[in-house]
């Protein structure tokens, strides 16, 4: 269990003394989300949605987007850890208040609901509307929090800070299957790089990452490419080429007026450009054998 050469590197005594339980030792983990959508399969689930859920009306447009499409899984964002505290009348994220759209959602659509969550005091909240729990970039360090909810034993999407290594990912992961809740899903979102190729894109996707995760954990790996870029016009082709990578799932932004969106406006792709991506992944899957669901 020495630490003497602290790095970036996974060794075989990480393996086995620093995260023996997401390591890829164990046996590979298909994480079910309901008895046709899993992670780690056949099967390539789409997580996908508007980056948050700004009122009722857009986030029911998105939903029947989602049942046209013959998808499930709604990005359904109500806490948002902004980078500064300023709010605006354009600007802003619903709080408590989106959870009586989340149970809207909930009544009329047969979606399950992905959620970032933020403080342990709103677990026991989201936990009656929500079907999958994430813990996002920002919190991938936050071990108390990853523990806490990890007891509610639903599927967590554990985001990929972006300035931290595969090492140190896989190390967060470990606090949750301690919890004993073995439903662990990987996010790989971008990380931050010296020379990035737009003075908008933030991070850069880390496509290495997701044979990387497959070498390395029993854990499945998704991603998200919208994250990864900021810039609506490269989702398409990190989507694919995640896909094509061997991604085991992907989140993908999209929004019925993209460049009006509350929350990152300049990364969402619009109804008709995901409904065409869609269908590409759809083409692509069949060759590899999976299924967009």
């Amino acid at each position: 269990m020495d630490n003497k050469f602290p790095g970036k590197d996974i060794s075989d005594s990480d393996l086995k003394d620093k995260f023996p339980l997401s390591s890829s030792l164990n046996k590979k983990k298909i994480v079910k989300i309901n008895n046709d959508i899993s992670f780690g399969g056949n099967v390539v689930p789409i997580i996908s949605g508007p980056n948050g859920i700004e009122n009722k009306e857009l986030i029911f447009r998105c939903c029947e987007i989602l049942e046209k499409n013959n998808l499930k899984l709604l990005r359904g964002q109500i806490y948002k850890p902004l980078t500064f505290p300023y709010r605006s009348e354009k600007y802003y994220e619903l709080g408590d208040e989106g959870l009586k759209i989340l149970e809207q959602i909930k009544k009329n659509f047969d979606v399950l609901i992905v959620s970032e969550v933020m403080e342990p005091e709103k677990l026991t909240l989201m936990n009656e509307f929500v079907d999958v729990f994430q813990i996002g970039a920002r919190n991938m360090q936050n071990f108390p929090l990853i523990s806490k909810t990890a007891k509610y034993k639903k599927p967590i999407i554990l985001k990929r800070h972006f300035g931290c290594s595969i090492r140190d990912l896989l190390g967060s992961s470990e606090y949750a299957l301690l919890e004993k809740n073995e439903n662990i899903i990987l996010c790989e979102r971008g990380i931050s790089a010296p020379h990035t190729h737009k003075s908008t894109s933030r991070f850069m996707l880390d496509i290495q990452a997701i044979p990387a995760l497959k070498e390395y954990s029993c854990l499945p790996i998704i991603v998200d490419p919208s994250h990864a870029c900021f810039w609506h016009e490269w989702v398409e082709s990190l989507t694919l080429a995640s896909l094509a990578a061997g991604a085991e799932g992907l989140m993908i932004e999209f929004h019925p007026d993209p460049r009006n969106a509350a929350v990152d406006p300049l990364q969402a792709i619009n109804f008709q450009e995901f409904t065409n991506l869609v269908k590409k992944l759809r083409s692509i899957a069949s060759y590899l054998n999976k299924k967009i669901l």
